[in-house]
């Protein structure tokens, strides 16, 4: 396996929180890491009053250049300890729509894939301040639509502006598109439709990964259980299988 992602989400307290995210690590200034981004984590929005905010909570969203990096990352890099009690996946990249640093070259860019199996998607930005207000209530709706997605099985938004993201964990790649793309849930491919017509971001991507390993929890419950991730394992091997 080439390039690696990995997202790292865990309960540190306010201020352990503010002094993470006032340091982002730099490209190489971590052996092997590509790229990377600290932000502070808060629940999806439902659309059932406001959110349980969580000042403590933050997220870790790493581009590697192999498995390698990330395993020496985890066994011995301070930044990584501070993550230690909460919960991490490692991420094979599938496709992408936009570009973002520390993305492989050569990541496919159609819509579909060959593997059908539980999914993680990260949508990653730089907005564009003026466009803040607009951005938040287009976002707001594809954040609804995800609550009432079949197949959603957790997500978390994350922000230090101007980087903004969403990580969302869907049991399988199906009930992701049917999200996505499909009329049953319009408000994400509303959100699509604005970004196009008057782009929020300065820089954006979507990107679609095979999860192969989690371990950890949030809340004493792992997003995506480790049950899930050995099937993903075993598909992939028989897809490796029949090529």
């Amino acid at each position: 396996m080439g390039v690696v992602a990995s997202v790292h989400v865990a309960d540190v307290g306010p201020l352990r929180a503010l002094r993470l995210i006032r340091s982002v690590p730099t490209p190489g200034s971590i052996d092997g890491l590509r790229h990377a981004n600290l932000a502070v984590a808060q629940p999806l929005r439902s659309g059932r009053g406001l959110p349980s905010l969580n000042a403590g909570r933050v997220g870790f969203i790493g581009f590697w250049d192999d498995d390698a990096a990330l395993e020496r990352f985890l066994d011995g890099d301070p930044l990584a300890a501070s993550f230690r009690t909460g919960w991490h996946a490692r991420l094979e990249p599938l496709r992408a729509f936009g570009n973002w640093p520390g993305l492989p070259d050569d990541i496919a860019r159609e819509r579909t894939t060959s593997y059908a199996g539980p999914a993680v998607v990260l949508t990653l930005g730089r907005v564009r301040f003026h466009r803040v207000p607009q951005f938040l209530r287009t976002s707001k709706r594809a954040e609804v639509a995800a609550h009432e997605a079949h197949g959603m099985l957790w997500g978390t938004a994350l922000a230090r502006p101007p980087f903004v993201a969403t990580c969302s964990l869907w049991q399988s790649t199906k009930d992701l598109a049917t999200y996505a793309f499909g009329r049953r849930y319009p408000g994400h491919p509303a959100a699509i439709e604005a970004d196009r017509a008057n782009p929020f971001h300065h820089q954006s991507a979507f990107v679609r990964f095979r999860p192969y390993a989690v371990a950890g929890s949030l809340g004493g419950t792992n997003p995506l259980p480790a049950g899930v991730v050995e099937g993903t394992v075993r598909e992939k091997e028989l897809h490796r299988g029949q090529q």
